[in-house]
């Protein structure tokens, strides 16, 4: 009997915690974004940069690539470049983590997006 009792408790905590975990990744995947747009500040010392007026940081994790998905140099950034951020919306600190940049040779539009499979 006491097997049982402790069977029935294991397998409750492990609901719970499934349970627990599944919402939090919902949580997070709410704040993926993904845009495109122009460079209009560059600051490689702070890692950070502003684009369509969105304050972009990023980290030594973040891929920055090129239009072809190869990667570049950050120092390859610059203002009135057209970029692709996929990132994290960090809204406790009023800013992007970007988890990916691309650098792209002009906006793309949906007639374009499929010549680069990186944009969603």
């Amino acid at each position: 009997m006491n097997n049982y009792h402790l069977n029935r408790k294991v397998i409750l905590i492990c609901v719970v915690v499934l349970l627990s975990a599944g919402t939090l990744t919902a949580a997070a995947e709410k704040d993926m974004v993904q845009f495109q747009g122009v460079v209009m500040t560059v600051d490689l010392k702070k890692q950070s940069m502003v684009v369509n007026e969105r304050r972009c940081t990023w980290d030594k994790e973040t891929l920055i690539n090129n239009e072809k998905g190869v990667p570049i140099e950050i120092d390859r950034l610059k203002t009135k470049t057209w970029v692709y951020i996929e990132g994290v919306q960090e809204k406790a600190h009023g800013r992007v983590l970007a988890k990916a940049i691309y650098l792209l040779p002009k906006q793309i539009d949906g007639k374009e997006k499929y010549l680069y499979p990186f944009i969603k």
